[in-house]
């Protein structure tokens, strides 16, 4: 019987501070900003920064941060558009060991509320523009918070509600290095909050392993080489921004800062710096085929653009293409910290039609490199479908991307992790080729311009009109949007009230995105146990349009 033995391969051998440091993404600007300190890190307007100001510019917001008490652990806010703070604070607020929360800029005070109470918030910078939400909602909040303002010049109106504004705050800190105060890989450094299928947003927390992961992965499934302009038409509050922020950094590329989704301007600054790369909801893809003529600038090179949620159809594709664009359909969910499959062209799909190229461009694809495990299964016993492109289960994934679990919420982070699998709700089917194809979601998710809008929180809402008696809300296909919620109602007996007026309630009690576009009044389909066919809705909202 042989004796277990220690190995040599580890005797003597033990990880030390010159073989093992922690892994973080934070660490790319100081290798960029030391090879390339004179190429230009972030475009804004008329504004630009090289790689050496840009790092100067983190130092010292890093420092400023420091001054007054922030440090690791610690959770700072931001509710921002893509401008050049936002991404500084990718970089400062992480080197502290703090947690940076990107707030998505179309929530409600109600919900901002919460998001500071339960993330703990100890700072918040906001901009102008959600001066009124942020008012609201600091009045709704116990917490006492340092607000920072943005005074960005490219935005006209709103108020300053802060103690003070960006470029001063962080011009009263030193420019010299603070370091990078992580210790451990495993400590968080994001806070984005999902409303997954309940009305109240989850908390998903993010390793500084796991975007560093995410930060690479998005390079090398993207083959995104060379020196890369990357225009921000994505969120950056979104899964902070799928990682880009820190992946762009790596190769010391050029970010160029975007307020607003606007076709025009997405031409022009594409033609001017020559973007090579861009991502967005489906929506996006929409308002650039649909731009009017004046509204268009052409270019000469290819733009890279990735799109998830809806399947990109055939007419969007061949226009893309039409004006110079070269799409990547992907599919991610916020606990996956960014995209986790991509669609990764074939070499003989060039032979094929546009219409059958399309369809295999519609399918959400293969893995990242970066995530090692991916399988369609059923839920329970874990078994992998067959690979037949007709049998559906639901879309299992593991590895370093997955989030480090839902904060304050040990249930539901032990059950969405369950099995040593993230469950992701998603029912699709896996093709012989190993490429999967989203059939449905388990989960009531809408997902309206790449935004999640959950049902039951509308319905919530509307059970709070004194006039409703039952209530269903579902998906309905909308060309700009890719899908709305559309509301069925049942009026309580002798109540009278008009669809304007339920959207118009609808309007003062929750975001705007998340309104029904559509009311329609009736008596609910049901089971003989009494539960809603929400199926059968479903089936009603794309035909009321047809």
């Amino acid at each position: 019987m042989n004796e277990m033995r220690a190995s040599p391969f580890e005797a003597g051998l033990a990880p030390s501070a010159a073989n093992h440091v922690p892994l973080t993404p934070v660490s790319f600007l100081r290798r960029s900003a030391l090879i390339h300190p004179d190429r230009t890190a972030v475009i804004h307007g008329d504004r630009k920064f090289s790689y050496r100001e840009f790092q100067a510019r983190v130092w010292r917001l890093a420092n400023a941060l420091k001054q007054r008490g922030i440090g690791p652990g610690d959770t700072v806010s931001a509710m921002l558009p893509n401008i050049p703070a936002m991404l500084e604070l990718h970089y400062a607020v992480p080197m502290l060991g703090a947690v940076l929360n990107t707030i998505n800029t179309r929530l409600d005070a109600g919900t901002v509320a919460y998001i500071l109470d339960h993330g703990e918030a100890k700072a918040l910078f906001t901009d102008r523009e959600y001066s009124g939400v942020i008012k609201d909602a600091l009045e709704r909040t116990e917490r006492k918070l340092l607000v920072v303002d943005i005074d960005d010049p490219l935005f006209d109106g709103g108020e300053l509600v802060g103690e003070t504004d960006y470029e001063s705050f962080i011009a009263g800190a030193p420019a010299e290095d603070p370091g990078i105060a992580v210790s451990d890989e495993w400590q968080a450094i994001a806070l984005n909050y999902t409303s997954g299928t309940t009305g109240r947003p989850k908390g998903v927390v993010y390793t500084h392993r796991g975007t560093y992961l995410e930060a690479l992965g998005n390079i090398v499934s993207w083959e995104m080489f060379g020196k890369p302009v990357y225009l921000w038409t994505l969120p950056l509050f979104h899964c902070n921004g799928w990682c880009f922020g820190w992946s762009v950094v790596a190769l010391a590329g050029t970010h160029v800062c975007l307020r607003r989704v606007d076709p025009a301007l997405i031409f022009r600054l594409i033609a001017e710096h020559r973007v090579t790369h861009m991502c967005g909801a489906p929506t996006v893809l929409n308002m650039l085929c649909n731009a009017p003529d004046e509204a268009r600038r052409a270019f000469e090179h290819t733009v890279d653009i990735q799109t998830g949620g809806a399947s990109p159809p055939a007419q969007i594709i061949r226009a893309m293409e039409e004006l110079g664009f070269r799409v990547m359909h992907i599919y991610g969910l916020t606990e996956m910290q960014g995209p986790s499959t991509l669609c990764v062209p074939q070499d003989h799909w060039s032979q094929m039609s546009l219409e059958e190229r399309c369809a295999q461009m519609a399918l959400q694809g293969v893995p990242y490199v970066v995530v090692e495990g991916q399988i369609v299964a059923d839920p329970e016993t874990l078994e992998p479908v067959p690979e037949d492109g007709t049998t559906m289960g639901e879309v299992l994934m593991r590895g370093n991307t997955v989030m480090k679990g839902y904060l304050k919420d040990p249930e539901a982070t032990a059950q969405t992790l369950r099995g040593g699998w993230f469950h992701s709700g998603d029912l699709a089917v896996q093709h012989p080729d190993g490429y999967i194809e989203i059939k449905d979601r388990s989960k009531d998710i809408i997902i309206s311009g790449g935004e999640n809008i959950s049902t039951v929180e509308v319905e919530a809402v509307l059970y709070g009109h004194p006039a409703v008696l039952e209530v269903a809300v579902v998906a309905a296909p909308d060309e700009k949007w890719g899908e709305t919620p559309c509301a069925f109602i049942m009026l309580r007996p002798g109540q009278e009230v008009t669809a304007d007026e339920i959207i118009a309630f609808c309007r003062e009690n929750m975001a705007r995105f998340k309104v029904p576009r559509k009311v329609v009044f009736g008596e609910l389909p049901k089971t003989a146990t009494g539960k809603v066919q929400k199926f059968e809705l479903r089936q009603r909202a794309k035909e009321l349009d047809s």
